[in-house]
């Protein structure tokens, strides 16, 4: 059986506030952080006790239950914890080297949302401040645009912002093509 805190961020400490106003499009004004995987996706308890998945890869918000009580009941069940917490994906970026310090997270050299893959080669480490700030705005952008809509983006120089296994820059590329969130899968 896995141990959460090896897949998780301790979510103590983080002015979470000023860390999602770039999602403020996306989320209700009362929520409550309560999990944190290690890609930064964030598992949210709402004021009516619900548990949601903010999936910062995809740019979702994704109902998974009612209360913490379920979501425990849940997460046991199949693949849940997995798919939730990237269990298999986490293991093989530690095999390769890539670890975490306290205020960092896995990150996405590509966003799945834009093609990019759940693989080692696609990720990266940032700090959890440049993963939700980024990636908010990003998502916020694309919201309206239809499946297959091409994308370009002028990148700018982010060098001091991540961490490579390589030590590369892990410039995104200019120009992709716009795919839907994909449902999870279990070994990514």
């Amino acid at each position: 059986m896995a141990n959460l805190n090896d897949y998780t961020i301790d979510p103590a400490g983080v002015d979470w506030p000023d860390l999602l106003s770039s999602w403020a499009w996306l989320l209700p004004k009362e929520v409550a952080v309560w999990i944190v995987n290690r890609f930064g996706d964030l598992f949210l308890t709402f004021d009516d006790r619900s548990i949601h998945m903010l999936n910062i890869g995809e740019g979702s918000l994704t109902r998974l239950a009612t209360d913490r009580e379920q979501f425990a009941s849940l997460i046991d069940r199949g693949n849940s914890a997995n798919d939730w917490l990237m269990i298999p994906l986490v293991d093989r970026l530690v095999a390769a080297g890539l670890t975490l310090r306290p205020d960092e997270c896995y990150s996405y050299i590509q966003l799945p949302i834009l093609g990019g893959e759940y693989t080692v080669d696609n990720m990266r480490v940032v700090p959890l401040a440049h993963h939700y700030k980024a990636f908010g705005p990003i998502h916020e952008k694309l919201k309206d645009f239809p499946d297959g809509t091409h994308i370009k983006f002028d990148v700018a120089d982010n060098k001091q912002m991540q961490r490579t296994k390589q030590g590369e820059d892990g410039a995104s590329p200019l120009i992709c093509v716009l795919c839907r969130p994909r449902q999870a899968v279990a070994d990514r």
